[in-house]
């Protein structure tokens, strides 16, 4: 990567210009450091749910397809579809947020009460589809924060390394250049003194 181009002030104002904005880049880049590694422990933590998450979805939904299987056995579909009164579940996402970044949290479902008693089977199927649509709420919102945080892993790794591969290594070199051509400026007019005192003394 080629070094940011900088509009120096010129003279020592342009150093203390450059060593303010260093020390600047410098913490930018321990900021985006820590960032970046207390998002990869929630990252680590996110993913850990979500696997947990997908496997008691995967658990349920085998579950609930038995459920319906015993009661389309017993009942036929036509029980099945007398037994859905064509009310909606409703699903609630809470957020949480983690050095700014928001994502999906825990989830809640809510379930319109039962008007009729379907028999064993019949409640049986309908609770295991519940337990169902929640556990895929559950994985959908741990799915959703594993793909946040990863997206924001790897602008926060992107923007570090940015800072630390390209404007202070540019810093760096430009406060260089400058220190060196204020030392060469001193010299030199060191020089003209001298050779002027030499002058006056003859």
């Amino acid at each position: 990567m080629t070094a940011p181009k900088l509009a120096v002030p010129p003279g020592r104002a342009g150093r203390i210009w450059l060593v303010r904005r260093l020390d600047t880049a410098r913490r930018g880049a321990d900021l985006l450091d820590r960032k970046l590694r207390i998002l990869q422990g929630e990252l680590t933590r996110r993913q850990a749910a979500a696997a947990q998450a997908q496997a008691r979805w995967i658990s349920s939904h085998a579950d609930a397809q038995a459920w319906l299987l015993r009661a389309a056995l017993l009942g036929g579909q036509r029980a099945i579809m007398l037994a859905d009164d064509g009310q909606p579940a409703q699903v609630t996402i809470s957020y949480e947020l983690a050095m700014g970044v928001r994502y999906p949290g825990s989830t809640s479902c809510s379930f319109p009460p039962l008007v009729t008693w379907d028999g064993p089977v019949m409640a049986g199927a309908r609770e295991s589809h519940r337990d169902a649509l929640a556990a895929a709420a559950e994985h959908a919102a741990a799915a959703a924060a594993v793909r946040v945080v990863e997206a924001e892993v790897r602008a926060t790794r992107y923007r570090l390394r940015a800072v630390q591969d390209r404007w202070i290594p540019g810093l760096e070199q430009a406060l260089a250049d400058v220190t060196f051509a204020l030392e060469e400026q001193e010299r030199s007019d060191a020089a003209r003194l001298r050779l002027a005192s030499r002058r006056v003394d003859r």
